[in-house]
């Protein structure tokens, strides 16, 4: 059975149940990692350090860093194919840190998945999980 995934702020307070992931490359700022609960870091998933950059956070961008990050997630077939298959089992919360809760890379992997996931046969038979 196919679960929710959402988005939350790395810095806010944990909301109800879910498998919490954090999926930015960087560690947050300011935050230890035995102050928060974060079930698996998963930087490899995040876009990687060149559209990081370029990106900068700018909304203007979205719609193309949205285009450029789905690229590189299809070149990371296998690390997509655990995030689903752990969406099969529980409810997934991608943490991030940055401030706009709408253009991040947490909002454009979730809307990724909830894609690849309607696809038929997205899964490979001798998948690994999580």
């Amino acid at each position: 059975m196919l679960e929710m995934i959402r988005t939350e702020r790395v810095y806010s307070a944990p909301a109800s149940g879910g498998f919490r992931i954090l999926v930015d490359r960087l560690w947050p700022r300011g935050l230890a990692k035995d102050e928060t609960r974060i079930d698996l870091w998963m930087k490899d998933i995040a876009p990687s350090n060149e559209l990081r950059k370029w990106f900068g956070h700018d909304p203007g961008k979205w719609e193309e860093f949205k285009e450029r990050f789905f690229r590189e997630l299809d070149l990371k077939a296998e690390l997509v194919d655990q995030l689903i298959s752990k969406a099969e089992e529980s409810d997934l919360i991608f943490l991030y840190a940055a401030k706009d809760a709408e253009h991040n890379n947490a909002v454009a992997l979730k809307e990724y998945l909830e894609a690849r996931m309607k696809m038929p046969g997205s899964l490979p038979l001798d998948h690994h999980s999580i």
